[in-house]
């Protein structure tokens, strides 16, 4: 395990239309605030909003393709969704080593995710172990 504490990895994307409706399609959650544009206009949102586990996973993402890496499982995750993210808003989730058990194999991780104003639309921990 080469990993440090404070080690940090992320990705960006941007949410489109098409993500929320597959997400939806794949998940079975058809919740009318993400796929119904009537609806939701009468909603504390005014808008359609992403899926708010749609989001989480990019944190996933961070985790098994940058840091840790490849191989990596996933044990646990805490997550707080802070602001809803938008049709066309950019999201970036960042992940970074909070503290390591070497011989365990298992890390801590902070995990965020951000919009494009830089404000936190999820907050939480995550326990991934390593790779070998």
């Amino acid at each position: 395990m080469n990993l440090q504490i404070g080690d940090a990895a992320q990705i960006s994307k941007i949410i489109s239309e098409s993500d929320i409706y597959i997400f939806a399609g794949v998940t079975g959650d058809f919740n009318p605030v993400h796929v119904n544009e009537e609806y939701a206009k009468t909603t504390r949102f005014g808008k359609r909003i992403a899926h708010g586990m749609l989001i989480a996973s990019l944190i996933s993402t961070v985790i098994a393709s940058r840091l840790p890496g490849p191989g990596s499982i996933y044990l646990g995750q805490d997550i707080k969704f802070k602001a809803p993210v938008f049709i066309g808003d950019t999201v970036t989730a960042i992940v970074t080593v909070e503290s390591i058990d070497h011989k365990r194999g298992i890390i801590k991780l902070e995990t965020k995710c951000k919009n494009q104003n830089q404000e936190i639309v999820i907050d939480g921990t995550a326990i991934v172990m390593v790779p070998k």
